[in-house]
């Protein structure tokens, strides 16, 4: 099998598809998250940003006098536990599950929609199904 049979094939270039599609949709998330949800959320919680919560685990760097945001801190190499960083992280991926969970539930009901009607039971089938209804009684 030569190179260009294999990516020819149509697992290959659907798996290409895949990848290429799936980030480009984990960068609409991305921005889904941090750009209509997370400030949605710090409204209500009272927080302004969720990168704005985190610990310092010791001291900061020796030397150290920029901000003590968590991305300054992380640059300076403090370290930090990110518990906001983490948080968007989880919200980004419940989003992302439940988009994919909307869409392979809509396929599903497209293609049960549009799938051809079952054979109808065979002549022996029914036959089978009357005899174990008469023994039942």
């Amino acid at each position: 099998m030569s190179f260009k049979d294999f990516v020819l094939k149509g697992n290959v270039m659907d798996l290409a598809v895949g990848v290429i599609m799936g980030g480009a949709f984990g960068k609409i998330v991305d921005s889904l998250v941090s750009d209509l949800i997370n400030p949605l959320l710090a409204m209500v919680i009272g927080k302004p940003d969720f990168s704005s919560i985190f610990a310092t685990l010791g001291a900061a760097p020796a030397g150290y006098a920029g901000p003590q945001t968590y991305e300054a801190l992380k640059k300076g190499g403090a370290n930090l536990l990110g518990v906001g960083a983490f948080a968007t992280v989880v919200i980004n991926f419940l989003i992302l599950a439940f988009v994919i969970y909307l869409l392979v539930n809509y396929t599903q009901k497209l293609t049960a929609k549009f799938a051809p009607p079952a054979a109808p039971p065979s002549d022996e089938v029914l036959l089978l199904r009357e005899i174990r209804d008469n023994l039942k009684k």
